[in-house]
């Protein structure tokens, strides 16, 4: 598992999984939906972390560098 996000990318889904995860993320009262968020954040904070993305891996996107 390779690094293929840069800093910015880092930066941005770190705030989105905080956003999701906090209190002020939003909620449409359909528990498929909400959990779906719920799920996207946690990817979201782990690709924030490990600087990997497996879609990026899979279309091969590497903006590591920027």
């Amino acid at each position: 598992m390779t690094q293929n996000l840069g800093r910015l990318d880092r930066i941005l889904r770190f705030a989105l999984a905080l956003w999701w995860l906090g209190p002020w993320a939003p909620s449409y009262g359909i528990p498929i939906v909400d959990w779906a968020i719920f799920l996207a954040a946690w990817i979201a904070l782990f690709e924030s972390f490990s600087a990997w993305c497996l879609l990026h891996t899979w279309f091969g996107i590497d903006n590591k560098n920027q």
